[in-house]
């Protein structure tokens, strides 16, 4: 695989420095990402520098994943219209730790001469103090060179702090670092992280004699309707399933438009150019299709095989009419639990199935299905409610703890669209 041809034709690149092609097809290089800690977990955005890492190593090169642990201190004003709020040093150092894990189920870590690796910034930063710093990277980049970045220019008017205005620096030198200790002559990143990029291939030219160091960046991608892609109306698309689910994480891809579908293909599917082109071809009046397999397999890659088949049988019993019992009843706990966060849920005492119970109570009193007893017995007797998916056709029905799912759920729907949860602690 040839790098810069694999990101044109999916149209993953954006701008490189003079040489860079030339260096690549010269042979192996090493070139890293930056990724700073400001969150508990990487976001579906974060993921397109991932995927650009993972193109990168699939070309024979190696990727360095560089963690910010002191640039993350700092706040990179790239992008930002205003000051970025510090994180604590305690937040920040778990933040690190959840990323690192995040980034080694994507890259290859273990085996091969162009295995991975993780560098952590703060390895550079920590024992050099105030005045080392001012003379050793401070000298190298002057004001008005700074001053002369898209990052800095457009937060003059609103405010810049000399702690934000020294980011570039931290990351030019991270480049040199990089470079003198790693052999690691590429930088890339999406297009927001041009200046900085470039203030590192400068860094490089003015304090290592002959040295030539490159940048490679990506187009920031958007949706068709030009809004940020990565963001769904509850907020950013998380790689941590406890903060977005594996079922809302599959279905932001089937939810997406069809006209952003194939940039987002070319964008994280692993599939080559070939299999992209004629599954577009074999799906050209069938869009859903062609979402359908992203999301299989990107849910599946970021989650796991069987989280994406959680997902999908989440997706059937909340959107299809014919899933029947025995579909309920082969669900796991942890698929029901799935479940349980995206239907209205009621915690119901366990204590209440010890003997029968009858289902008007459980829908009337015991939870807010219904408003009243009498609400209950009518949509019993227009033949509206399912329990666990069978339909219960006489007001006096009763349930037990035999009717639990893993001795602790129950599904009761009211009509075609009205489904519930119980979980019984």
């Amino acid at each position: 695989m040839n790098f810069i041809d694999e990101l044109r034709w999916r149209n993953m690149l954006f701008d490189m420095t003079p040489g860079a092609e030339e260096q690549l097809n010269s042979g192996p290089q090493i070139g890293y990402i930056g990724f700073d800690p400001t969150a508990p977990s990487m976001t579906i955005g974060n993921y397109v520098q991932i995927m650009l890492l993972r193109f990168w190593q699939n070309s024979g090169n190696t990727p360095i994943v560089l963690m910010g642990g002191a640039t993350g201190r700092i706040g990179d004003p790239s992008g930002k219209d205003a000051e970025r709020q510090l994180k604590s040093y305690e937040e920040l150092d778990a933040n690190l730790v959840a990323q690192m894990e995040q980034a080694k189920k994507f890259l290859d870590f273990d085996e091969g001469p162009n295995k991975a690796k993780i560098v952590n910034n703060l390895d550079f930063y920590k024992d050099m103090n105030v005045l080392q710093f001012l003379r050793d990277v401070g000298k190298t980049l002057t004001v008005s060179y700074m001053m002369s970045k898209d990052s800095v220019k457009n937060r003059l008017e609103t405010g810049l702090s000399f702690t934000e205005f020294s980011y570039q620096l931290l990351q030019a030198y991270d480049f040199q670092y990089l470079y003198e200790n790693h052999n690691c002559r590429f930088q890339m990143g999406g297009s927001d992280q041009w200046g900085n990029i470039t203030s590192g291939t400068e860094f490089i030219r003015r304090n290592l004699t002959d040295a030539k160091a490159y940048a490679v960046t990506t187009p920031l991608l958007t949706k068709s309707d030009g809004k940020k892609f990565g963001k769904s109306e509850q907020g950013n698309i998380w790689l941590d399933a406890s903060l977005t689910s594996p079922y809302q994480f599959y279905q932001f891809w089937l939810r997406a438009d069809d006209n952003d579908i194939p940039s987002m293909t070319r964008y994280f599917s692993l599939k080559s150019k070939e299999e992209v082109e004629a599954l577009e071809k074999e799906h050209a009046d069938n869009p859903n299709q062609l979402k359908r397999l992203l999301a299989e397999e990107v849910t599946t890659r970021v989650h796991s095989e069987k989280a994406f088949k959680s997902a999908q049988q989440v997706s059937e019993l909340i959107f299809q009419k014919n899933v029947n019992k025995e579909s309920l009843l082969a669900m796991d706990v942890e698929t029901l639990e799935m479940v349980a966060s995206e239907v209205e849920t009621f915690e119901v005492p366990k204590s209440l199935t010890e003997n029968e119970i009858s289902v008007i109570d459980i829908m009337a009193e015991h939870s807010s299905i219904v408003k009243s007893k009498s609400e209950a017995r009518r949509a019993i007797g227009n033949n509206s409610v399912s329990i666990n998916k069978e339909k219960i056709g006489d007001d006096a029905a009763s349930v037990s703890k035999e009717d639990l799912l893993h001795g602790k759920y129950m599904m009761i729907e009211n009509g075609k669209k009205n489904k519930f949860l119980l979980k019984f602690v």
